[in-house]
């Protein structure tokens, strides 16, 4: 890069403010080093808050045990701090004959970020809003900061670890790691205004009714019979496609809001209120880490296991989750969310909200491991990472709940 127009060091720079990254930079920040936290937007949270997609997803198996802990727990009671949400009180006692509610919820975006906010000013952290990260610096197989840009001009930020919670692998892509990449359907979730809503709201003396979603393409959905005919393959790392896949959702959204007007609903009772400002991608790049998890591995104990994600999808099903699929091929990069080294089932299970905080928090856990050693975060005994774990009360193996 040309002479850059500033310059700052830091123990840890963390790329991406979603759930992942801020719970990386959180660890960091809580263990007394200095740590820096780039984000392209205005807001914490990415897809959860940014994306609109507010589901916090489950923390349990659905048979009643807990298995995602640390800041992924403390996130999910944080995201209803400042607004409504609630974690049904029987998921407990679940079992797969007598199945309740999961340990989960739906949350407003606007009180999550609030949240997100409150608790990475408290811990100190570093927070660069607004911030585009444009390229990754690499000398000798090892990345020693990221080139970023800002109404402050082009700058540098070092760091002896980075860790890259982007969600598309934007840093590691850029420093020459190998990756997989998949396609995505449509989606569009947005937040509508509605009549019938609010009265509901007032009737009941609760405002939780007014967060009225409106989801075509979402996992679990009713997707209307246009959008099962179309299933495109967008590609969140081509710039024409992204720009398509927005349009296109929009498009979908403004023809459901047409149809709604010519059924007798008025424009007053019933209309768009907030759009996500950025795209709702669900799969983009992965890594190709030390160890990618494949389908099939669900289930089963592994030996670097560093976590454990449970299937959202249905009732029973836990996935560990391995140190490797954090590591890349350039030395000094973490991974943490959506772009770990995971690819077919195992990648739908851990890109959500609870795995991709609880990889974050592992990977600002393996970095200031690796400050404190004077490594690197992929010379590291697996095992010195484990002992830290059980010390913060997070198991990583079934056996251990």
């Amino acid at each position: 890069m040309s002479q850059p127009q500033f310059k700052k060091t830091y123990d840890v720079v963390v790329a991406g403010a979603g759930v992942a990254g801020v719970a990386a930079a959180l660890e960091v920040a809580r263990a007394g080093f200095s740590v820096a936290l780039v984000e392209k937007t205005v807001f914490a949270g990415g897809l959860a808050t940014t994306g609109l997609v507010n589901i916090y997803l489950p923390l349990c198996d659905g048979e009643g045990h807990q298995v995602t802990f640390g800041i992924a727990e403390e996130f999910l009671h944080a995201s209803c701090l400042y607004g409504p949400g609630k974690v049904p009180a029987r998921w407990k006692s679940a079992t797969s004959k007598k199945p309740a509610g999961r340990f989960m919820l739906t949350f407003s975006p606007a009180a999550f970020i609030l949240s997100l906010d409150e608790l990475m000013t408290d811990a100190g952290i570093d927070i660069w809003y607004d911030t585009l990260i444009c390229s990754s610096m690499v000398k000798k197989g090892r990345i020693t900061g990221v080139e970023v840009e800002n109404k402050s001009g082009r700058g540098l930020l070092q760091a002896t670890v980075i860790i890259d919670a982007t969600g598309d692998g934007d840093v590691a892509h850029r420093a020459g790691c190998d990756f997989v990449e998949d396609g995505n359907k449509t989606t569009m979730w947005a937040i509508q205004a509605s009549l019938a809503a609010a009265q509901r709201s007032v009737k009941g003396a609760d405002g939780t009714s007014l967060m009225n979603p409106f989801r075509i393409g979402g996992e679990g959905e009713v997707i209307e019979a246009e959008l099962k005919k179309k299933t495109n393959p967008w590609k969140g790392t081509e710039g024409r496609s992204v720009s398509d896949f927005l349009l296109e959702g929009r498009r979908i959204l403004r023809e459901h809001y047409k149809k709604m007007q010519q059924k007798g609903h008025r424009r007053e009772d019933l209309y768009p209120l907030i759009l996500p400002s950025m795209a709702q991608f669900r799969t983009t790049r992965a890594i190709v880490g030390q160890t990618t998890l494949v389908d099939g591995m669900g289930g089963k104990e592994l030996d670097d296991s560093i976590a454990m994600a449970a299937d959202w999808r249905k009732r029973g099903s836990v996935w560990e989750i391995p140190y490797g699929s954090l590591v890349p091929k350039v030395t000094g990069l973490l991974m943490a969310g959506r772009c770990i080294s995971a690819t077919g089932d195992a990648w739908e299970v851990t890109r959500v909200i609870p795995p991709a905080a609880q990889t974050g928090q592992v990977a600002g856990l393996a970095a200031t491991l690796a400050i404190q050693k004077q490594t690197t975060p992929d010379k590291l005994e697996v095992g010195e990472i484990q002992s830290a774990l059980i010390g913060k009360g997070m198991p990583y193996h079934m056996s251990q709940l």
